[in-house]
């Protein structure tokens, strides 16, 4: 069966998904890295769209908007009483020099630049980077050194656009294989539950096929920008499930 026919199954059969314990590991694995691929469309497609606009919307507010500032020593100093919100479209530019602005509910904002009192944030596609100024020491940017440095950035979208998609892709991986594994340790409990002869490899190859469900559901929500309340729990409970249902069709050994 390729690939495409077990993404397709792996959906509503765990008759199929227990009949995948008998592939070769390298073709199980080649399948989690196509899932994770699919998963991370919507995010790399929005994190390069807000990176693109906001770059653009950047530029035009610091000529335009921001007060004259210096970033000196890790912090941000401006003349300002109160932080500056810039709505341009489907962008957000939030300064503040004064320190008010809760880093904590910035995650929940869509398509923000945060230049706060000792860092930026860059919140775009369900993530959220942090730049501390304390991380160059040696840093002074101006209004006009950050101008210059926004030309510079546009020019190098291009190239840092695709460099990023692979870094999400890789750390998408990472993180894909180590719920895969934890999976699989549930995996072996239920196995133990059940009667059923499986070895930790084969509740491996199981597992992956189990996130497949869960895995695309969150990647439709994040394609309609869509939260969804308790994600993670939901997440692990449609994995377990499935993988229960899968290990439940596997025969019992025949007794001697």
């Amino acid at each position: 069966m390729n690939i495409f026919k077990q993404f397709i199954k792996s959906f509503y059969s765990p008759k199929d998904i227990a009949m995948f314990r008998f592939q070769g590991i390298g073709k199980t694995i080649l399948y989690v890295f196509f899932l994770v691929f699919l998963s991370i469309i919507p995010s790399v497609y929005y994190f390069s769209s807000a990176l693109i606009n906001g770059v653009n919307a950047i530029e035009e507010s610091v000529k335009n908007e921001l007060p004259p500032f210096q970033i000196e020593n890790g912090v941000l100093q401006a003349e300002q009483d109160a932080p500056i919100i810039i709505n341009k479209e489907d962008f957000t530019i939030i300064f503040d020099s004064t320190g008010t602005v809760d880093t904590e509910k910035l995650a929940n904002s869509d398509n923000t630049l945060a230049i706060l009192k000792n860092d930026a944030y860059f919140i775009a596609g369900g993530q959220v980077q942090s730049l501390p100024y304390s991380m160059f020491p040696d840093l002074s940017l101006t209004n006009e050194s950050l101008l210059e440095l926004l030309a510079n950035a546009d020019s190098s979208l291009p190239i840092f656009i695709p460099l990023l998609a692979v870094v999400i892709y890789i750390f998408a991986s990472g993180m894909k294989f180590i719920e895969i594994s934890i999976l699989a340790l549930f995996g072996l409990f239920m196995k133990k539950m059940m009667f059923r002869n499986l070895q930790y490899s084969q509740c491996w190859r199981l597992a992956a096929y189990s996130v497949t469900l869960p895995t695309m559901f969150f990647t439709i929500m994040n394609s309609l920008q869509t939260v969804v309340p308790n994600g993670a729990i939901i997440n692990w409970f449609v994995a377990i499930m499935i993988l229960f249902l899968a290990i439940k069709e596997i025969p019992q050994p025949r007794k001697k």
